[in-house]
């Protein structure tokens, strides 16, 4: 991190705020070095604008307002994801790599004018609510969002906790819009999660990338290996579905827990520092056992780093659906007034050299959007347990095996959890 900040002033190539500022998003292509000349008819035509809207504008506005909402303008005209960053803003943007944050916890981009979910964030209100990757919201409460920028959507979806809003949503398959209420809350992002699903067979979950994430993977993989068997892991399913990213250096080292050499990632862009790439170092904490990447449409941009760099490395079999699609790097460039601008600086490319702007990765085994559900059988037989008065068992530990249903719960209930399992179980049986 400490290096990041020296070359550029932040990296993030997904950001989680309250209620998820988008990220990512083109960059300019051109290689040759900007006009050094300024365009006088240019700025002559601002400044006949400017003075018209002061002298003209039903209402008087101040210089302020106008040149800020210029600064604005020039931003997002460039691609969905540079934007102005005002003071508030800027203090959101950076509790959210911290991974506290108030809002609705929904990361979201600009499509058509209204505003696109790229992913709810694990265990928050729009996650609870049923908020879904790829809706499209198109009123916030009884206000249209057609017209609005990204910012100003942003400010209205956040909020003081306890408060609601109602999201309507356009959903893909559903034959009329969707209203769905949220509470607002302080949104608290737990960036690694893991339990074990069998017996040598470990699951770690990674909701966003933030400042400590590899730190908190390497202590869920320790964790992992304490419950297994000679102190090592058989496979590992690394969740990354629903992840809309956050900082560079975090997917750089997560992907380095997982490699003992090779490049990792690298980004072009037209300015000399936006041009870095990184390699993975030797250790590799799993020492080679096979790795299943989960990732849907909902994955993004830093989960798409890390799936991109262990697929190109034959490190992990990558098993889901296509992912978001979101290449390039956003650079925070703070200014003198406590706020900052965040601009698409350069693409980023996978070890091999692909760009994965727009496109996305491709699963190497793609999975439909089913899910599992256990049929009753025709004859339900009857066992002792059902029997009234019957005697408990007192062998075994009450919260080892409530912990074992909820694992086996969430297997029945997942049908991409479910096959990933089986994935890496045949795999350890080809490899022995």
């Amino acid at each position: 991190m400490n290096f990041l900040r020296k070359t550029l002033p932040v990296l993030i190539v997904g950001a989680a705020l309250g209620v998820m500022l988008s990220v990512g998003g083109t960059v300019l292509a051109e290689k040759e070095q900007p006009s050094r000349s300024l365009p006088l008819d240019d700025l002559k035509a601002f400044s006949e604008v400017f003075g018209q809207i002061k002298a003209s504008y039903v209402e008087e506005v101040s210089d302020h307002d106008l040149l800020e909402n210029a600064i604005k303008g020039m931003l997002t005209g460039l691609d969905p994801h540079s934007t102005y960053l005002d003071k508030k803003a800027f203090k959101d943007l950076r509790e959210g790599t911290r991974g506290e944050f108030g809002g609705l916890g929904i990361e979201v981009g600009m499509e058509d004018g209204f505003v696109k979910v790229i992913t709810p964030i694990d265990d928050t209100p729009a996650f609870k609510a049923g908020v879904e990757a790829g809706d499209l919201v198109i009123r916030l409460d009884e206000k249209p969002v057609k017209g609005m920028t990204l910012s100003d959507a942003v400010k209205i979806m956040r909020g003081k906790p306890g408060t609601d809003i109602v999201l309507t949503i356009i959903r893909e398959g559903e034959p009329k819009p969707l209203k769905i209420s949220i509470t607002r809350a302080i949104i608290k992002v737990v960036s690694v999660k893991n339990r074990m699903l069998e017996p040598g067979y470990g699951y770690v979950r990674i909701a966003s990338f933030q400042t400590r994430t590899g730190e908190n993977l390497n202590e869920a993989i320790a964790k992992l290996k304490k419950e297994s068997d000679n102190n090592e892991l058989k496979g590992l399913v690394l969740d990354l579905r629903n992840n809309p990213g956050g900082l560079l250096n975090a997917a750089v080292s997560v992907s380095d827990s997982f490699l003992d050499s090779g490049l990792i990632v690298y980004t072009e862009g037209r300015v000399e520092h936006a041009k870095m790439s990184f390699k993975a170092g030797p250790n590799d904490i799993l020492k080679g056992a096979p790795i299943v990447v989960l990732i849907n449409g909902g994955s993004a941009s830093a989960s798409e780093i890390v799936a991109g760099a262990l697929q190109d490395h034959k490190r992990a079999v990558i098993l889901g659906q296509q992912s978001f699609g979101k290449g390039s790097v956003q650079t925070i460039l703070e200014n003198n007034k406590g706020g900052a601008i965040k601009l698409t600086t350069a693409r980023y490319f996978t070890p091999s050299g692909r760009s994965i702007q727009a496109e996305g990765i491709t699963p190497d085994v793609v999975l439909s959007k089913v899910k599992l559900e256990q049929l009753d059988d025709d004859f339900i037989s009857i066992k002792e347990k059902d029997l009234t008065k019957h005697l408990a068992n007192t062998n075994g530990d009450t919260d080892e095996k409530s912990k074992e249903k909820s694992v086996e719960d969430a297997l029945n209930n997942d049908y991409p959890l479910h096959e990933a399992l089986n994935l890496l179980k045949g795999i350890n049986i080809l490899r022995q």
